[in-house]
């Protein structure tokens, strides 16, 4: 079918697209879009004497001044506004993200003069990491309505033998643009250090646990639709996504419970969202469960997946060139953005 694509604002600011074939039929789109950035250390300045975050206080190892902070929010402000306006000017509907210290960091992001006027509302709570390095999410109250969101908690002893404690899994549910009611899991799974292989058990074992959430969802609702966001610290092509989350590279390939990646392709293509030993990874992934798929849906389904590149967002020189500009090499202030690119994603629903 050959596109001719046209795009205009509707009265609730929400992108359509309109789709003529050969024969001059057409159809029209409402566009929404969601997405995930891992905001890379983004702590505040004061001591939590709970946590440990003293390396990120002024008189810390990272010496991070309130100068520091305000710099890090302008820069994040400076990426987070612009994620998704191609394609809707509120950008972003809802979005996840990862390594926040607290939901008052993410507050004064979103109070900031560019994204202000979207009303953005912040989901977060307290969770397990020793370093209060948490989870949140982040609606634009005009398009998702909350429902309900916990946090829940990953006892990786459960994997691995004396493994310390991680960081929990924040689950939301709401109703997008007054249609669809969705699920959303949003994670930062254990890192890699020690190993990859090492480590593995304890992705594995959180994808496990997601993974009985979304198929008690879906044997209560089979149109269930379920997101899994997050930084994963794996690549779309491992065990955890393919066998744990049973992934499928292809949408007719994806089973009643299982989930579909977009970025497999991607991946299999060399591009990701972070870069490690001259190599890039793509641990930044959103995958959806299968209801997404039909595109001949009431409701809102999957369209497109992007991840957000920008030039000012590069590293331009030394050791770290043609990476994501970090905020941190060490404990040298980089005045970066984040060792991580976002990704979003474009839903559309058509107009009838």
């Amino acid at each position: 079918m050959q596109k001719n694509i046209c795009i205009a604002i509707l009265n609730v600011f929400i992108f359509s697209l309109i789709y003529s074939n050969a024969f001059g039929q057409s159809k029209q789109y409402k566009i929404i879009v969601g997405g995930f950035y891992n905001l890379e250390n983004f702590f505040d300045t004061i001591n939590d004497p709970k946590t440990f975050d003293d390396d990120f206080t002024p008189n810390g190892s990272m010496h991070y001044s309130a100068e520091i902070y305000k710099d890090k929010i302008k820069h994040l402000e400076q990426v987070v506004a612009q994620i998704g306006t191609d394609l809707s000017p509120d950008g972003m509907a809802f979005w996840g993200t990862a390594e926040i210290e607290n939901k008052e960091v993410v507050v004064d992001l979103v109070n900031q003069p560019s994204l202000k006027n979207r009303n953005y509302q912040v989901v977060h709570y307290n969770g397990s990491d020793p370093r209060s390095i948490d989870c949140g999410f982040v609606y634009n109250p005009k398009y998702f309505k909350l429902l309900y969101s916990k946090s829940i908690p990953i006892d990786l002893r459960l994997a691995v033998k004396d493994a310390k404690p991680t960081r929990d899994v924040l689950f939301v549910q709401g109703i997008l643009n007054l249609d669809d009611t969705i699920s959303v899991f949003v994670g930062h799974w254990p890192s890699r250090r020690g190993g990859e292989e090492v480590t593995k058990p304890m992705r594995n074992y959180v994808a496990k646990v997601i993974k009985q959430y979304s198929d008690s969802l879906i044997a209560v609702s089979p149109n269930s639709k379920v997101i899994v966001m997050g930084d994963l610290n794996d690549n779309p092509t491992d065990e955890s996504l393919i066998k744990y989350l049973n992934t499928a590279a292809k949408p007719e390939k994806c089973t009643e419970k299982g989930f579909y990646s977009p970025w497999i392709d991607y991946f299999k293509k060399g591009i990701g969202t972070l870069a490690h030993n001259d190599a890039w990874g793509l641990f930044d992934q959103i995958i959806f469960s299968k209801a997404w798929l039909n595109k001949n849906q009431n409701g809102f389904f999957f369209h497109k997946a992007y991840i957000f590149k920008k030039d000012f967002m590069m590293q331009k020189t030394g050791k770290y060139k043609g990476y994501p500009k970090r905020t941190w090499d060490f404990n040298i202030y980089n005045a970066g953005y984040s060792d991580h690119l976002p990704t979003y994603i474009a839903f559309l629903k058509e107009i009838k």
